[in-house]
């Protein structure tokens, strides 16, 4: 399964230098797509993300998330035929909201690992009442505080309150539940569009979270700077929603979890992606290995040991975290 990150926010507020800067500084050793949706004529910034990375797919008469969302499912098709990339950005318009974006990724059957809004924590307040802006928190569940070296601590503070308010009552929610889609969210500050890296951590693909089934020597890492990762096993005879219950009570300081299950009452063994929050799952044929979970994230020992305790499914063995 392919990642993917959305990054949404309105005019002006850094999206392209934040894009440029991550994949630079983070994904040096990825095979990067950066997807470009501009609101109008072609612009610059298409320009720099090419001297970032050589195939850029942009759609300029319009915007993706309403008239050409089939071209946007077209296109992104044709970019993973002829580049297989490990990972897609979708850059949208800052005039669209990103939701219907990540349905459309999801319907190509690839993870949508965080749908990111940066926020101008300089100018926010001349664009807050803008509709548009609302829903644009509204629909992601990461939140890019940008330009925080332009405003004191106190102003930090207050505007993550506001931007709290904005995000509750304009949460997107599935119009047959009335559930929230992202269940909870989280922000980030970033200076001059470079935000931490443990936003990015722990983008592993299907084959390569089968591999940490199969070789125990893969099981504990340090990763960069203090975010670490984890691996449990999972008892057999367990249901799926033994393994929902586990999701639903991660600590926050734990960002990541992959992995593949096999329970009772499911046929085919299943793929976990959860980012930030929210999980999303896939079902794998002719799955024969251990079922496992990695946790990626801060102090991620005491944390899986704490979620070992609580929940039995879970068997933690006992092995260092060593340098990687």
């Amino acid at each position: 399964m392919i990642s993917s990150f959305v990054i949404t926010g309105f005019l002006g507020v850094g999206k392209t230098t934040m894009l440029t800067n991550s994949v630079k500084e983070n994904f040096g050793d990825k095979k990067i797509a950066i997807i470009v949706n501009e609101f109008g004529d072609v612009g610059v910034d298409s320009k720099i993300l090419k001297n970032v990375h050589s195939e850029v797919l942009e759609i300029s008469e319009g915007c993706i998330c309403c008239q050409l969302a089939e071209e946007f499912e077209s296109g992104v098709r044709e970019i993973i035929e002829k580049y297989n990339p490990e990972i897609i950005f979708v850059e949208t318009s800052g005039a669209s909201e990103p939701f219907p974006i990540f349905l459309s990724l999801q319907n190509l059957g690839i993870s949508v690992d965080g749908v990111i809004c940066v926020v101008d924590s300089k100018n926010f307040g001349s664009y807050k009442e803008n509709s548009t802006a609302k829903y644009q928190l509204g629909g992601s569940n990461i939140i890019v505080l940008n330009k925080i070296d332009l405003v004191t601590e106190d102003e930090i503070k207050a505007l993550e309150i506001e931007l709290a308010e904005i995000k509750s009552e304009y949460n997107i929610k599935n119009t047959m539940t009335g559930e929230p889609i992202f269940k909870s969210y989280v922000t980030h500050r970033a200076e001059q569009g470079l935000v931490g890296k443990e936003l990015f951590e722990g983008i592993y693909k299907q084959e390569e979270v089968v591999e940490f089934a199969q070789d125990a020597k893969h099981l504990d890492h340090a990763l960069k700077d203090s975010i670490t990762q984890k691996v449990a096993y999972l008892k057999k005879d367990i249901n799926f929603s033994d393994i929902d219950e586990v999701l639903k009570n991660i600590p926050k300081p734990i960002y990541r979890v992959k992995g593949v299950v096999k329970v009772k009452d499911v046929p085919n063994a299943i793929f976990v992606n959860y980012s930030f929050g929210d999980a999303s799952f896939e079902e794998l044929q002719d799955y024969e290995d251990k079922s496992l979970l990695i946790f990626i994230g801060e102090n991620v020992e005491s944390h899986v040991t704490d979620l070992s305790n609580k929940y039995s499914i879970l068997n933690v063995p006992k092995f260092s975290i060593n340098k990687v």
